[in-house]
């Protein structure tokens, strides 16, 4: 039995041995997770709880990323490409699905033209701003779409002077965004009170990022991911995540890993969590020739390595429960998310995901359970 098998299995398991759950337990009285894939094109509902399979939403394609707004219990799907991946796609798309998920709806999707390639997505809960990280068009260099969540409408545009910015976050207190920007040699920084580019921090190119609760630090997977680089043998920058001090702009230093990192995620406790890749010495498809990742842990504070976790191929996102306790790990190639209990540092389950194509589980988002009372916000009109 090889790997993904045994995953399929877990997670069958873990359904089977799931208590029953009744239809109204299946929406906004319990917390969820929600699990994108990519190839689905789907949106995909788990019970944060039992691990039992909810519903499954279909979505415009190509869905990557997602970010749950708590003050309007919405969520938010950016749609990428029309097929395919960075640099090897069949179009890029511009959509930005909304997705209420209590009734499991698809509510509205917003037209983030002349903009395409949406990404990143980072959420001002206090001034009601979503950000969403696009790539360069024949005009302008890639930037960062701003969106009024209570309209939903396009309200301005931060150039990031970098053709294709990828993931995006913004410090607690709202005043500073970060883009990554893969080939780039530097990671993006714009001001946010003032909307406009601010600087650039050097990094031997970049994948994902996070940034300390606190917002003292940026936490930047470097270098780029290579897969052809990789199979030539090609020497390159060591691997590992780059600590950005956002008071001074400056690569304060590296915390090393052993392979290439693409997802990045700090915890409400402040733990790092970084997902590394495994390749194969071999040939594979646009993603490499993948084998089980690694999810690895940095104490808070400290950022000492505490330990790893084997997970499933090629881990590309990383969210965690609001106290901290359990880490998901989304794995594109396997399509799975592995649920990680991060005080034991062991595999609690492993979800499966279904996909029409090679890319599965892409994008997460622990959602909550509702207070009790009605929606905070009615759709925007």
């Amino acid at each position: 039995m090889d790997s993904d098998q045994a995953k399929s299995q877990t997670t069958r398991q873990a359904d089977d041995q799931a208590p029953n759950v009744r239809t109204s337990d299946r929406t906004s009285d319990r917390d969820a997770l929600a699990v994108v894939s990519q190839s689905g094109p789907t949106l995909t509902f788990f019970d944060a709880h039992t691990y039992r399979r909810q519903q499954t939403l279909r979505l415009p394609a190509e869905p990557h990323e997602a970010c749950f707004d708590p003050d309007r219990r919405l969520l938010y799907v950016v749609s990428t490409y029309v097929s395919g991946y960075y640099h090897d796609h069949r179009g890029r798309a511009r959509q930005l699905s909304v997705v209420d998920p209590d009734t499991r709806r698809l509510v509205d999707v917003v037209d983030l033209g002349p903009d395409h390639a949406p990404h990143g997505l980072a959420l001002d809960r206090a001034r009601n701003r979503l950000y969403v990280s696009v790539e360069a068009t024949d005009t302008e260099p890639g930037g960062v779409v701003i969106v009024d969540t209570r309209t939903r409408r396009r309200i301005g545009r931060i150039p990031t002077m970098a053709p294709g910015p990828h993931w995006f976050a913004v410090t607690p207190d709202g005043r500073l965004g970060y883009a990554t920007n893969k080939e780039a040699p530097y990671v993006s920084v714009v001001d946010l009170e003032n909307d406009r580019f601010a600087g650039r921090v050097e990094v031997p190119g970049s994948e994902g990022l996070d940034v300390s609760p606190d917002g003292r630090h940026v936490y930047v997977a470097a270098p780029k991911g290579d897969f052809r680089a990789h199979l030539a043998g090609e020497p390159g920058p060591r691997p590992g995540l780059r600590v950005i001090e956002t008071a001074t702009g400056r690569v304060v230093r590296t915390l090393p890993t052993e392979g290439v990192v693409f997802p990045v995620h700090t915890t409400a406790t402040g733990a790092v969590l970084a997902g590394e890749l495994r390749m194969a010495e071999e040939p594979g498809g646009a993603l490499g020739a993948q084998t089980d990742g690694v999810l690895t842990v940095f104490a808070p504070d400290t950022l000492e390595p505490v330990g790893q976790v084997t997970v499933g191929r090629f881990p590309l996102t990383i969210t965690s429960s609001p106290d901290g306790a359990l880490g998901f790990v989304a794995n594109v190639m396997s399509s799975t998310v592995t649920v990680v209990d991060l005080h034991r540092l062991q595999v609690v389950t492993t979800l499966g995901v279904d996909r029409a194509g090679e890319a599965g589980a892409h994008g997460l988002a622990y959602i909550p359970a509702a207070p009790a009372g009605p929606k905070p916000h009615p759709p925007a009109a």
